[in-house]
């Protein structure tokens, strides 16, 4: 018997399902209280795990395991709420659309979105994306046009980058003139994976 034994007698086994239904029932109760701002959860995609957040308004931010998922909860919880909970249910419609998504069978999303990470410029930016077409392409130059500044075209790039909500609003379509990939916040490799996997489904 070791000393820990010896001086405290046998830890009981933790339940995991038990202590599962628990934290469940806890988040079912702090939402019937509407005592969650934002909800989240995580889910695996063959790009890795990503990070779901959403307010009642909308999916507010989706993340790369690159990007940090502790560090992304702690800047919504500065930046939109500190009440964030693990509530995947809230998020199960877009967890479906995802899967939909990467098994080629959506081209694009249906889902309420909450743009309030994005501010001015970035945000009118963001709102165009969707209008590239699954499977295709536009550059930085074509996107700052359709926004309303053709000349604002280092501005698109900085939206891009910082882009909330990166495949659900899908500035991975979004490349250089010379055709060249450009920067994403899941890493440019990502970027390219994610066009072939349209290119792969496009009819």
């Amino acid at each position: 018997m070791s000393i820990d034994s010896e001086l405290f007698g046998a830890l009981p086994a933790v339940d995991v399902d038990a202590m599962a239904r628990l934290r469940s029932r806890l988040a079912d109760e702090a939402s019937a209280a509407q005592l969650i701002d934002v909800a989240y959860r995580t889910v695996d995609s063959p790009i890795g795990k990503l990070l779901l957040a959403a307010t009642d308004a909308g999916l507010v931010r989706v993340a790369f395991a690159i990007e940090g998922h502790d560090l992304v909860l702690e800047r919504l919880a500065d930046t939109v709420s500190p009440r964030v909970l693990h509530f995947p249910r809230r998020l199960d419609a877009v967890a479906q659309e995802l899967d939909e998504y990467f098994a080629g069978a959506r081209t694009q999303f249906d889902l309420p979105l909450d743009f309030q990470l994005a501010k001015g410029f970035r945000r009118e930016v963001l709102r165009h994306l969707p209008e590239i077409e699954y499977g295709h392409t536009a550059s930085y130059s074509v996107v700052a046009a359709a926004a309303g500044s053709p000349r604002a075209v280092r501005a698109v790039g900085t939206a891009c980058a910082k882009n909330p909500l990166p495949l659900v609003v899908p500035c991975h379509r979004v490349v250089r003139s010379d055709g060249s990939l450009g920067q994403y916040a899941g890493g440019p490799e990502l970027k390219a994976v994610l066009l072939d996997l349209e290119s792969g489904h496009r009819t």
